[in-house]
């Protein structure tokens, strides 16, 4: 599974780089904040809603720490998605929040 440190992703962002994150916290964890312009997708409803979701485009999973991200990776790995999990999730981010 491919890794990003927060800070290479933060850089990533603030280059003007088009990025897709989702972020698989759960409701009361993003309302805390979340990185800008990331899509909300509880872990337990990724399987649920894969299809909103383009095998043509690449995704930074986003959660907490770096554990649910890395299994929202693994399931989407496995089903053919392209996909980067942020090592250290929202506790190493000290970026921009929304």
């Amino acid at each position: 599974m491919r890794e990003i440190p927060a800070k290479e992703l933060e850089q990533k962002l603030l280059a003007g780089e088009k990025l897709n994150i989702v972020d698989v916290r759960e409701d009361e964890e993003v309302a805390m904040g979340k990185i800008p312009g990331a899509k909300h997708i509880p872990l337990g409803q990724v399987p649920n809603r894969v299809e909103e979701l383009d095998k043509e485009e690449h995704y930074y999973m986003v959660c907490r720490s770096g554990g649910r991200s890395g299994n929202a990776c693994q399931f989407l790995i496995q089903n053919g998605f392209h996909v980067t999990n942020m090592v250290g999730g929202m506790l190493e981010w000290e970026g921009d929040m929304e």
